[in-house]
């Protein structure tokens, strides 16, 4: 059970061994402010997030996960390089799935290091799995920065790579664009809305948030961009073989260094990869037979930009991961006002650790 007694002997174990990697125990307030949580992934939250609202403090959240307050409150710290371990409930609607709690322990740790990212990865990678040594789980792994990488690196506009790196974690809607841009049917209504010599003939009265000006500007930006060449098939097929990447990651990286003769692009990120790799091996790691998915790491919240991990119960494939984690120093630098730190961080769910034992 997400409360029972078990649970928060286990959180209260995993929070110990994190400590003394060297880890400071902190806490974090249960309610935090929905403003910093809207600015970082829109009204999207709002599915996710439990929102209420406080006279004097405004529009509130309950604490989604721990990540949010432990990277504002490092930033205002100073502190470099600094580690961070805390245990305590976290709030998700679930909206459907009525099996899934929507409050349960969560027990963390988080790097802030930039002196080796590669080492650094590692090193919570290693020390997450240590927490789950006693549980038949099984790892899986991805990086986000290679497929990044690769859009940044596509012979096209700014604003369609814009597009698709906004979308990366709604993989439908990525996919979706990337066959409009390279060419593919698009809708029959925009399509006419272009065409049109004035789109606001028929519109009838102003409804709405937006103004006139900000419509007629989405239109010129939609008409600016059914001008433009479409996005090489060529281009297209090294994506989609990105993302169907799924092997051990020896055999990815090799895939990857081909895959980056063509799409010289994600060479830097397909090294830090290597480097990685390398830092996970002298942790003892069995690199050999680590499994790396190209997706991996797509589906969850949006500030992981690098290295993403999991960890599943072998004898419970039914239960969400027990553990997941990864790199985000782009969130450090949109909670730091522009001043980035890199970061790592893991959490386990205690509950799901002992149910998948």
């Amino acid at each position: 059970m997400p409360n029972s007694p078990e649970t928060r002997a286990e959180a209260r174990r995993l929070r110990d061994l994190f400590a003394a990697q060297g880890a400071q125990v902190i806490e974090a307030d249960v309610l935090q402010s929905a403003e910093t949580l809207l600015d970082l992934y829109g009204e999207d939250i709002r599915a996710r997030a439990y929102l209420t609202s406080d006279p004097l403090r405004g529009e509130m959240v309950l604490r989604p996960d721990f990540t949010v307050p432990v990277v504002q409150m490092h930033m205002e710290s100073h502190a470099d390089p600094a580690r961070y371990a805390y245990a305590g409930k976290v709030f998700r609607k679930q909206e459907n799935d009525e099996t899934r709690a929507n409050e349960y322990m969560q027990v963390g740790y988080e790097v802030f290091d930039g002196q080796n990212p590669a080492a650094a990865d590692a090193e919570v990678f290693a020390v997450i799995a240590e927490g789950l040594a006693r549980l038949p789980v099984r790892a899986a792994t991805g990086d986000i920065g290679i497929l990044t990488a690769a859009v940044r690196g596509l012979q096209t506009t700014d604003a369609r790579k814009a597009a698709l790196l906004r979308h990366i974690w709604r993989p439908h809607r990525f996919k979706t664009l990337l066959k409009r841009y390279a060419g593919g049917k698009v809708p029959a209504t925009r399509t006419a809305l272009l065409a049109a010599d004035d789109p606001f003939a028929n519109a009838g009265s102003d409804i709405g948030l937006r103004s006139r000006a900000e419509v007629e500007a989405r239109i010129a930006a939609l008409r600016d961009d059914a001008e433009q060449p479409p996005i090489s098939s060529d281009e297209v097929m090294l994506i989609d073989a990105i993302l169907d990447l799924r092997e051990t990651t020896p055999n990815v990286l090799s895939h990857l260094r081909d895959i980056a003769v063509d799409m010289p692009a994600i060479s830097d990120a397909v090294a830090r990869m290597e480097a990685r790799v390398n830092a996970l091996d002298a942790r003892g790691v069995d690199v050999d037979n680590l499994e790396f998915e190209g997706s991996y790491g797509r589906t969850s919240l949006e500030y992981y930009d690098g290295f993403v991990f999991g960890f599943y119960a072998t004898k419970r494939p039914d239960l969400p991961p027990v553990a997941t984690g990864g790199r985000y120093d782009a969130l450090t630098a949109r909670l730091g006002e522009g001043r980035a730190v890199p970061a790592v961080g893991g959490v386990i769910r205690p509950d799901l650790a002992l149910g998948g034992a």
